[in-house]
């Protein structure tokens, strides 16, 4: 029983590392484009999930709303984000993704999936590539907050 939970902790350590390292060489790959990794986390979640308030950013991002006092501040000081009051509660400042935000963060997300495509194309054969699309479809399946 210990040898079965040994291997599951190796094995989920073993995950985990080649993640981090996909992840980080995918940071690197996207290039200079102006954005730490906080800017892009945060620009990034307001392009999939539209305008929402800096609270309900925070808690998306899984941060504080201080902590994204600065990130939010250099967002919109580069024209990467918008404050607009909200329709319902002009109390509250609803922000949003600018076509400048957009188009960077299609550039970024281009250049990893360029180097992303070409390294599979290149490293991976057939078969390999085939096995690549189950491993996602089963990181998917253990990343599923309903799972």
């Amino acid at each position: 029983m210990t040898d079965d939970r040994n291997s599951d902790a190796t094995d989920a350590r073993r995950l985990r590392a080649s993640l981090a390292r996909l992840q980080r060489r995918l940071r690197a790959e996207r290039g200079e484009i102006g954005l730490g990794p906080s800017r892009y986390s945060a620009l990034a979640c307001l392009y999939r999930n539209g305008p929402m308030s800096a609270v309900e950013l925070a808690a998306e991002e899984r941060l504080q709303p201080q902590s994204l006092t600065r990130v939010l501040a250099a967002l919109e000081e580069q024209h990467l984000i918008s404050r607009r009051p909200d329709e319902d509660d002009r109390r509250r400042v609803r922000l949003e993704i600018t076509p400048a935000g957009i188009e960077r963060l299609r550039t970024a997300v281009a250049r990893q999936e360029t180097w992303l495509a070409d390294a599979m194309r290149r490293r991976l054969s057939p078969v390999e590539r085939e096995l690549m699309l189950l491993v996602v479809q089963l990181m998917d399946r253990l990343a599923d907050p309903e799972g």
